[in-house]
């Protein structure tokens, strides 16, 4: 698989040419969004993870096998960036999520040990009010048990306003748990057949 990083942006006007459909991942600062983009596409560093939450301040585009792009939309939700640079994050992720037309699902990444804060609901109500499809994914799932995993997953769905039975997928950027699966839900929101992928991601 082929996977090229293309470029930073913070505006519409600098965002690459609307031609590719695009998949975009969104979190919290440290909820292993870059880790998860990293383990789909097989690769330790194409996108930045750091010790330090918060370094994504732009919107990162990621050209893959020349038939889709990734995008790694800024984390947020960490205190201890300077204040000016938390309030952008809003405005710049709106306007992408209104304005960019090949945009076929986000990925809406959660840390399973925690609940859904202030800012993960208002992305799911601006991804609901823009119409636009999302699937969410509970990460560091290798940190809690089966048991805890299942009181979570309830916890979490209840949370944002969906039925305790929903089936949120369980992933691991540490063992690939839900690689496959979360690849089956890229490649149907892409319309891809997985045999155009098959043995390239697992």
């Amino acid at each position: 698989m082929s996977a090229e990083f293309v470029l930073s942006a913070k505006e519409p006007a600098h965002y690459p040419p609307a031609v590719l459909p695009e998949v975009a991942f969104a979190g919290r600062s440290n909820v292993g969004k870059s880790s998860l983009i990293n383990s789909l596409l097989n690769r330790k560093g194409l996108a930045r993870t750091s010790n330090t939450p918060g370094r994504t301040q732009e919107i990162n585009f990621f050209r893959v096998n020349d038939r889709f792009t990734f995008i790694d939309l800024p984390g947020y939700g960490y205190a201890k960036v300077p204040e000016p640079i938390r309030k952008q994050w809003g405005p710049m992720v709106e306007t992408y999520l209104r304005e960019r037309d090949t945009l076929r699902l986000v990925v809406l990444i959660l840390d399973v040990r925690r609940d859904p804060s202030g800012e993960d609901l208002q992305l799911i109500h601006w991804l609901r009010c823009y119409q636009i499809s999302f699937f969410i994914v509970l990460t560091k799932t290798d940190k809690v048990s089966n048991n805890a995993f299942s009181d979570r997953r309830r916890r979490i769905a209840v949370k944002i306003g969906l039925p305790p039975e929903t089936p949120l997928l369980a992933f691991s950027a540490r063992t690939g748990a839900g690689k496959e699966l979360l690849w089956r839900e890229i490649c149907k929101a892409l319309e891809l057949r997985r045999q155009e992928l098959r043995g390239q991601y697992t």
